[in-house]
């Protein structure tokens, strides 16, 4: 599922340090509860548009899991999401990333996003457990 209105895209600013990196999750975060719906909030993260194609969608969840669905047409960031965070590519598309690894994931990415677009419902296509 989609954002039935896309929120508008914001041009990425480079991040330098690690400071750089928090004060900007701070800033999302800020951004991101303005933006969901306190009724329905299921999916709601952000969207990094890659520099050289593709998308990833990032959302934590209520343990602080980080999921990340990246499109068949960013597979080629695989490596630096690897590199970045210790955690070898899934079979499928989605990424399951212990939280603490949010500002190693940001920085590792940093130079490869060119935008961002807050989205407030995306399907990561996880299976249920049951």
């Amino acid at each position: 599922m989609a954002d039935i209105e896309p929120l508008p895209e914001r041009p990425w600013i480079p991040l330098h340090t690690t400071y750089d990196v928090e004060a900007w999750i701070d800033s999302y975060n800020y951004d991101l509860r303005r933006a969901i719906d306190k009724l329905n909030p299921v999916g709601q993260g952000i969207c990094f548009l890659l520099v050289h194609g593709g998308e990833i969608y990032l959302h934590t969840d209520s343990e602080g899991t980080i999921l990340l669905d990246v499109t068949s047409e960013a597979e080629w960031v695989a490596p630096v999401i690897t590199a970045a965070t210790g955690v070898p590519a899934p079979l499928g598309q989605v990424w399951q990333l212990p939280g603490h690894l949010l500002t190693q994931l940001v920085m590792g990415l940093n130079s490869l996003i060119g935008a961002t677009r807050i989205v407030t419902a995306h399907d990561y296509r996880l299976r249920k457990r049951w």
